[in-house]
């Protein structure tokens, strides 16, 4: 069965708020971050997590309505590993051209946020395309939802 809009919805909720608050509490104290204190880099990497979270319920109802114009109604897989482009451009554009995400002295250096967007992705993308597949048998079977 191929995930549901409700399935992805839950499953980007709960595996990148679980892998990606895992991730940034190990990977935060080695960002570049030059003096800033370890707390206030906690806080920008938490806080692009959680924006992050966020804007991917939004990016879910689009990818929806794009899927809809395709015969199998989903994406291959490369598509969902592409979509780190689109989705990091964007956060890129709301951590640093906005006040939505961080006030603007907390911003994160350009190397911090790439390392911090694409590890936290890499991990999320692999665990949910391999053993999140086998510790959730029931998972792909159920639309994608976990509730």
């Amino acid at each position: 069965m191929l995930p549901t809009l409700n399935g992805r919805i839950q499953t980007r909720l709960l595996a990148l708020g679980t892998i990606g608050f895992i991730v940034a509490l190990v990977i935060t104290p080695v960002l570049p971050t030059g003096s800033q204190p370890l707390g206030q880099t906690y806080r920008v990497t938490l806080s692009v997590l959680l924006a992050t979270v966020l804007i991917g319920v939004l990016w879910e109802l689009l990818y929806h309505f794009l899927q809809q114009f395709r015969w199998e109604k989903d994406w291959p897989t490369l598509f969902g590993f592409v979509t780190i482009v689109n989705e990091g451009a964007l956060m890129w554009f709301l951590v640093h051209s906005t006040t939505l995400v961080l006030p603007r002295d907390l911003h994160p250096s350009p190397v911090a946020f790439l390392i911090q967007f694409i590890v936290t992705w890499m991990v999320f993308w692999l665990i949910v395309n391999g053993p999140m597949r086998l510790v959730f048998h029931r998972w792909r079977l159920q639309g994608g939802r976990f509730l």
